[in-house]
């Protein structure tokens, strides 16, 4: 024989014995789905008595362990069950229990559905709207796009409900953060914005959504419009495209009901807060309802000469097209106008100013001016029990017009030339997707499938102007060492810089559930981006310059596994990769190349007290195979590099570390949130080059250490039925700010970093609820910590003092 044969024969028998050991495994496989497939299956749906759905009532079998929960659109589905006839019991607290028996046949699912005697407003007054009976792990998350609950996704959540945003009574985005651990208020720059890390990547406009579509983050968004804030930490990158990889917040604004009701409320503070709100809904028709709230605000600060003032409309309309489309239409509207406020800064670069809370280093003229609207359409089609359609479109504008002096570093002996900053921002964004889930089977395995495309498109105008360099100089330790100017100065419009962005993407997966115990999700994602190309308008020269375009794409894959072994645990493991393209040119005049970064990611998730406290660990490990930093040299090797634009991918960052989370509801009156997170975030691998960042250091903005604590116990049963309490805590470790030191860098100082320590918060409220009135206040800051928020080392801004804050509403 020869020696071709000899090889291709030897080949041959190999695949053989591999595709035996293959069919094994696969009939093995089999049997174990074929003894599964000998029990049967209870599903239905319950509906309240005006028709809407019945969310997160029991559904249990009588002499059984076995239940589960009604998902947001009422069904349920109990499966594994031997035949036989069962009793199953609907029960909800304020309902009347229902009882009837059904039989259950081999390889067979038994239909069930039932109505309650309450209506919708009935049972979200009785179930306090479903969060505060059953905890995140039971829930399903828009963000999440698949039709499950949380325990059966491998990947870590966090849901905060209208409830908690109103016992806290949260003012901004970084007052609900605050619940969720391993997410943190990095840096607040000129007080214009709050800028968000989650486990040390930052947030941009590309992770935060307002009903399941981006909006940008420059805007200060408005609490009392919310039902909920939904956080996906760890990869979203099959979902939503190039979002960075520490997580992904979804925003959810208050949606219409057909049943009328609403709240007007009053809200007062310390340093001159007042904020009236109202928030009404009801039907228009049996098929149309409506729904719209808004605010007022207006208040003054601990800083001296800072302001704000804020106008919000948030009108919405559902159209029940018919008994399986429904339609929902929505759009808000918020102005803002403050004062921008540097904070007090540093002085010889690396030192934090701590002067007196309230010094204002700016001038009285300084301003900012944001508006922010949006409008989407969403339609949603049930094309039976298990197959859905999802259609969106939105359009959202964001204006910023802003002049101020900034940037605040002063000289060793206290001199400081005060800088001036003027600028505009125009944005104005498209986007569109369409989403189909459903659930199938093969044999006795159950996929769920979700396949979806989203496209969008940015255009972003940039204004620049002509102003002075500097205004005056003052002396921050000595402010009778010169005389400060309080004149407004001049300014020409100069440039307007387009940049229009469009981007694309497809993407599949599938949660397969091998049985009750064992499920496996799986999915890809392809994405395209395009940058067209740049046109910069010279108003003072005239004519325009058109820059070079850039086209970027990437496959994002993800893989997890979730194991049950029993109802109320559940172990996963996952793999995913983001995208995120890189701005700017290398040395070479080329455009940076994009990061591809990959995150494992494994947890547990613990249900106890029946589904009414959720414990959950997580623990994660992410690495960016491209650190993208300011080239430290021109081409030549030895001129350096000033243009911030003109980038090197340089060494890699690792992030790695565990979070715990806590919340739920253990005990009727009770509520509670908690969690303990670390991490670390540092430089890896990078060339030691002149200019590079030391590898191992802790990146600048990220804590290694934080943790958040909160509890509201509302009595139930006693003379002082309807006070309520609660207590709020707050813990952000040890961080660095100012810049990461590089190799051969010739300062002086010689080292870059600033320590900024650790600092806790505690915060105390009280109310009282009678009837359809109800009283909230709160203590904030109660040791009266001084701290900072930093960013880099020119825009330092302590955090707020001991405040009061109190609301009295009417409900009806």
């Amino acid at each position: 024989m020869r020696l071709g044969q000899k090889l291709i024969l030897g080949f041959l028998c190999k695949k053989i014995t591999e595709v035996k050991h293959l069919y094994l495994i696969i009939g093995f496989v089999l049997m174990s789905i074929a003894v599964m497939a000998q029990n049967g299956v209870i599903k239905g749906k319950i509906k309240t008595a005006d028709g809407e759905p019945a969310a997160f009532v029991t559904v249990g079998l009588k002499d059984t362990k076995r239940g589960t929960v009604t998902n947001e659109d009422g069904t349920f589905t109990v499966k594994n069950l031997k035949p036989g006839t069962y009793t199953i019991v609907i029960s909800c607290t304020g309902c009347h229990k229902i009882e009837q028996t059904i039989t259950v046949e081999a390889d067979k699912t038994a239909e069930m559905n039932f109505d309650l005697q309450t209506t919708s407003s009935q049972l979200n007054e009785v179930v306090v709207d479903g969060t505060r009976t059953r905890t995140i792990n039971r829930r399903p998350v828009s963000i999440g796009k698949l039709p499950v609950p949380v325990m059966d996704l491998p990947q870590s959540v966090a849901i905060i409900g209208h409830e908690v945003l109103e016992d806290q009574q949260a003012q901004r985005l970084s007052d609900v953060v605050k619940n969720v651990n391993g997410i943190y208020m990095a840096s607040q720059r000129a007080g214009t914005q709050e800028t968000f890390n989650a486990r040390g990547y930052g947030f941009s406009s590309t992770n935060m959504f307002k009903n399941g579509t981006r909006v940008n983050s420059g805007a200060m968004p408005e609490m009392s419009s919310l039902e909920r804030v939904e956080i996906l930490k760890g990869s979203a990158a099959i979902l939503y495209g190039n979002v960075a990889p520490g997580a992904v917040m979804n925003m959810v604004t208050k949606q219409p009901k057909f049943n009328f009701g609403g709240e007007v409320n009053l809200r007062a503070g310390s340093y001159g807060l007042l904020k009236p709100a109202f928030d009404v809904y009801g039907p228009i028709s049996s098929k149309i309802a409506y729904r719209v709230n808004g605010t007022f605000e207006t208040a003054d600060s601990y800083r001296d000469q800072v302001h704000s003032k804020r106008y919000y409309i948030n009108p919405s309309l559902l159209f029940k097209l018919s008994d399986r489309t429904e339609l929902l239409l929505q759009g808000d509207y918020l102005k803002h106008d403050f004062t921008p406020d540097f904070g007090l800064g540093s002085f010889a670069d690396t030192v934090i100013n701590k002067a007196p809370r309230n010094t204002f280093y700016g001038a009285p003229w300084q301003y900012a001016h944001t508006q922010q609207s949006t409008a989407s359409a969403n339609i949603k089609h049930k094309f039976n029990e298990n197959w859905s359609i999802n259609g969106l479109i939105s359009y959202s504008k964001y204006a910023r017009d802003y002049y101020a002096i900034e940037r605040i570093q002063a000289s060793a002996n206290g001199d400081w030339n005060r800088p001036l900053g003027r600028n505009a921002t125009n944005e104005d964004y498209y986007a569109a997707q369409v989403d189909l889930t459903g659930k199938f089977k093969t044999g006795s395995v159950e996929h769920t499938v979700l396949a979806g495309v989203d496209a969008d498109r940015y255009l972003t105008g940039t204004y620049a102007y002509k102003i002075p360099a500097t205004y005056d100089i003052i002396n921050i330790f000595d402010p009778a060492k010169y005389t400060r100017r309080t004149d407004m100065p001049g300014d020409t419009l100069s440039t307007v810089n387009n940049v229009p962005i469009n981007r694309i993407g497809a993407y599949v997966q599938d949660l397969v559930s091998i049985s009750e115990k064992l499920k496996v999700l799986a999915g890809v994602r392809v994405s395209y981006l395009q940058s067209e190309s740049p046109v910069l308008y010279d108003f003072i020269k005239g004519g325009s310059k058109p820059g070079a375009s850039r086209y970027d794409n990437a496959v994002s894959p993800r893989f997890g596994i979730v194991y049950k072994p029993i109802p109320t645990t559940a172990v996963f493991a996952s793999y995913s990769t983001s995208f995120t393209p890189n701005t700017g040119q290398d040395i070479y005049g080329e455009n940076v190349k994009p990061s591809i970064i990959q995150q494992y990611e494994a947890g547990v998730k613990n249900d106890f007290f029946k589904g009414l406290l959720s414990v959950n660990l997580t623990a994660y490990r992410i690495r960016n195979n491209n650190y993208a930093q300011t080239a430290p040299f021109k081409a030549d090797g030895t001129t350096i590099n000033t243009d911030a634009n003109v980038k090197s991918l340089i060494g890699e960052t690792l992030s790695q570390g565990v979070e715990l989370d806590i919340a739920g509801h253990p005990l009727p009156g009770l509520d509670v949130i908690a969690g303990y997170s670390y991490n670390s975030m540092t430089v890896e691998n990078t060339p030691k080059s002149q200019g590079s960042v030391i590898a191992g250091q802790r990146l600048v903005g990220n804590p290694n250490h934080t943790a958040n604590a909160s509890a509201f116990y509302t009595f139930q049963q006693s003379a002082v039925k309807g006070l309520k309490v609660g207590a709020g805590f707050y813990y952000i470790g040890q961080r660095y700010a100012g810049w990461n030191n590089t190799v051969g860098q010739k300062l002086i100082p010689a080292d870059r970093l600033i320590s900024v320590p650790g600092y806790s918060t505690l915060d105390l409220s009280a109310g009282y609820t009678f009837k359809r009135f109800a009283v909230m206040g709160k203590v904030s800051n109660v040791t009266n910590t001084y701290n900072f928020y930093v960013h880099e080392n020119y825009s330092i801004n302590p955090i707020p003092p001991t405040q009061f804050v109190g609301t009295v509403s009417y409900k009806f």
